[in-house]
């Protein structure tokens, strides 16, 4: 007589594994990639053929509140923001977020799913310095928000940026980084480094010193350029098409090329014109020329 041990019921079958998506390739030259909040109004779905019209080799993807993807969806629009980039030829080597610490519920999430979708990188968000509590305290806050995060990331197989924003930020200096990172491991934490906010915050040779210190641990660049302009508060800084403002382009694409860097670069137009899609292709246009300049050997 046959019994149910005999012939016992086959399990359900299990849902297919996520699509997640093979790695960039590897490259000597930098990936020129769109940073996507300069493509608001682009669903993420067409995100890649409209950035492969313009030429970009690759997106970095906004994942944040307002960005093109809604961390707290991620789980529904990540990975099919991948994989529709990816679809038209482009890589997503990096993402950029808001996360600064454990503390936010989609951190894991997003990190999880960024990292086994075979995204290396992702830029962390901004800890202000403030005015209410000591300069060496707050850099001890950032550092154990650093500290609880970078287990998400090494389980995840992702690495940090953190971005040297200009005006009040941690990282501001490059030096303030360095005292938080230094003892980290450097596959799981490192620098996205922005000539732009740099030269604002370092002068004459600051970004330049700036610059060599993050080298052995940079991962991305930002490019942005900048003027200064005084109104009736004084100067402030107002960033401007590359090219036409204060950074030493020749000088900061030499120094990196001579490090060996092949990372990412994500080409951000954060200033207001009336033909932005002409003006994103030029910026890319004098980033192009300036990565090829330096990048390519020299002839004998």
């Amino acid at each position: 007589m046959n019994t149910e041990q005999d012939n016992p019921v086959p399990p359900p079958p299990q849902p297919p594994a996520p699509r997640f998506g093979a790695a960039a390739p590897r490259r000597t030259m930098p990936a020129l990639c769109v940073h996507s909040a300069n493509l608001a109004k682009v669903p993420y779905f067409q995100l890649g053929d409209i950035a492969s019209q313009l030429g970009f080799d690759g997106v970095d993807l906004t994942v944040l509140i307002g960005g093109h993807v809604d961390p707290r969806v991620t789980n529904v629009d990540l990975v099919r923001a991948f994989e529709s980039i990816r679809g038209s030829g482009l890589e997503v080597p990096m993402i950029t977020t808001n996360l600064t610490g454990p503390q936010d519920a989609t951190a894991f999430p997003v990190l999880y799913l960024t990292g086994r979708s075979q995204v290396p990188l992702f830029r962390m968000g901004y800890w202000s310095y403030g005015t209410t509590v000591p300069i060496r305290q707050r850099l001890i806050q950032a550092r154990q928000d650093l500290l609880q995060l970078l287990p998400s990331a090494q389980r995840s197989n992702i690495c940090a940026m953190v971005h040297n924003r200009a005006g009040g930020f941690i990282g501001q200096s490059i030096w303030d980084t360095e005292s938080l990172i230094a003892t980290m491991e450097p596959r799981l934490v490192g620098y996205c480094y922005d000539p732009a906010e740099a030269t604002i915050e370092g002068g004459l040779g600051g970004w330049e010193t700036g610059l060599r210190l993050a080298l052995p641990r940079l991962k991305a660049l930002v490019l942005q350029d900048f003027k200064w302009e005084k109104d009736g508060s004084g100067w402030r800084p107002v960033k401007c098409p590359l090219g036409e403002g204060m950074v030493d382009w020749g000088q900061f694409f030499s120094i990196v090329a001579g490090s060996g860097f092949a990372g990412p670069v994500s080409i951000y137009m954060n200033y207001t014109v009336q033909d932005s899609i002409g003006a994103i292709g030029r910026d890319l246009e004098f980033a192009r020329r300036g990565v090829q300049r330096a990048w390519s050997p020299t002839p004998r």
